[in-house]
């Protein structure tokens, strides 16, 4: 559990015991916390002392390090949830997990999962082989862990908020063409056939796969970390080894636990914004708007109701439209995920990219994959859909350019 936190909690037990005037002469005891604008973990605000509970019952699930002999494997890509996002932030590239499949053309794809496809799992317990990519595999996607803080307000976005922005046929002839990831409903979410054809609108992962927080929690624990919960309970094994069986009981995490990690996802504060009266933010910002960046990175919507009350009816300042975007060749990674092409990838959220060095040692690693800390280049890198407005940034005077990456590291 994060000790900031922890002693936020203590005191909201404190008071609600009507104790905390046991605290008044204890101040010299506690270093000063970070700045809250300068972390990404930690509640969102307005929730109840019940709410607060679970939540840092949540934190210390979400940050659990699991052994072989709590279940973890046979196969894995790393051994708890905080270790692909230390303090709720963007993964270092050394913890990138890769995805591999057989791009077969005109949309279609064999997933290899005779060799343990879609995802690769590259570590292993001992005496068990980890998984490689096969040869046949024409088709591999390097993502990095996104920042998790905020996304119990990107869930309770409503549908209609998203599809307002879908433009696939691009109808406007702006040259942007952002069309919506509608996903069909894994069997164990046991959901009715969705709204979108038989579908439900993607929200979560590089390329929108994953509908709710719950299915992402879950994949994450199964896939990432060979750990079984109720609604996955069969172990994750490489299929060129055989089956396995480990000597902790099936689910590995119970239905408990699973709930507590997902309140914590959704109930995380969103990132903080710093420096917003600094002339040249403010400048930037402007720039940023006239040049079309909000296009795409569409500067706010609204929450609807949630039954997490904290969640209902805000303001969420991601700067994503969550919508499919071609990116062009350079950022290509030849794998398709549902109705995510070889170049498309879902608009990332610009929130918090003004602190992800603060959990990664201190150097930043922008894009998908973590492949430059430059966020010019960042910018560069930006083709397809982009590259009309990536130019107008690449022939802007320099200090214009300068104002728009504050206006970035601010956020």
């Amino acid at each position: 559990m994060n000790k900031q936190y922890l002693f936020r909690y203590i005191v909201i037990l404190f008071l609600s015991l009507g104790t905390a005037a046991a605290f008044h002469s204890c101040d010299f005891i506690f270093t000063p916390a970070v700045g809250n604008d300068e972390t990404l973990d930690g509640p969102i605000e307005g929730l109840t002392n019940e709410q607060l509970r679970m939540f840092f019952q949540g934190d210390e699930q979400f940050n659990k390090v699991f052994s072989f002999n709590e279940g973890l494997g046979p196969i894995f890509n790393n051994t708890a949830c905080g270790s692909c996002h230390v303090a709720d932030g963007k993964s270092h590239p050394n913890a990138n997990l890769k995805r591999f499949q057989k791009n077969l053309g005109g949309g279609n794809y064999d997933p290899l999962r005779e060799f343990g496809g879609l995802q690769l799992q590259n570590r292993s317990i001992p005496n068990y082989p980890a998984e490689t990519i096969p040869p046949v595999a024409n088709a591999v996607s390097e993502r990095s862990g996104p920042i998790v803080a905020g996304l119990g307000l990107v869930e309770a976005i409503p549908d209609t908020s998203i599809l307002a922005y879908a433009d696939p046929n691009d109808l406007n002839g702006d040259g942007i063409s952002g069309k919506p990831q509608l996903v069909n409903s894994p069997d164990y979410l046991n959901y009715p056939p969705g709204p979108y054809g038989g579908k439900y609108l993607g929200r979560f992962g590089r390329k929108a796969g994953a509908i709710v927080l719950l299915q992402q929690t879950v994949e994450a624990y199964h896939q990432d970390m060979g750990i079984t919960t109720d609604l996955i309970p069969l172990e994750n094994y490489n299929p060129l080894a055989g089956g396995y069986i480990d000597p902790v009981a099936d689910p590995e995490v119970p239905g408990n636990i699973l709930h507590v990690v997902v309140f914590y996802l959704k109930t995380l504060k969103p990132p903080v914004t710093r420096m917003q009266n600094d002339p040249g933010v403010i400048a930037g910002r402007t720039r940023f708007n006239d040049i079309g960046c909000n296009k795409c990175h569409v500067n706010s919507m609204q929450t609807g109701f949630s039954p997490i009350n904290a969640l209902s009816y805000k303001q969420v300042n991601l700067y994503s439209d969550m919508l499919l975007h071609d990116m062009g060749q350079e950022l290509s990674d030849n794998f398709i995920e549902g109705e995510a092409g070889e170049m498309e990838w879902r608009t990332t959220p610009l929130w918090g990219l003004g602190i992800i060095q603060n959990a990664t040692g201190g150097t930043p690693y922008y894009m998908h994959d973590g492949r430059t800390s430059d966020l010019v280049e960042a910018i560069r890198l930006h083709g397809g859909e982009a590259e009309a407005i990536k130019q107008l940034f690449m022939n802007l005077p320099e200090a214009d350019k300068q104002n728009i990456i504050a206006f970035l590291k601010s956020l």
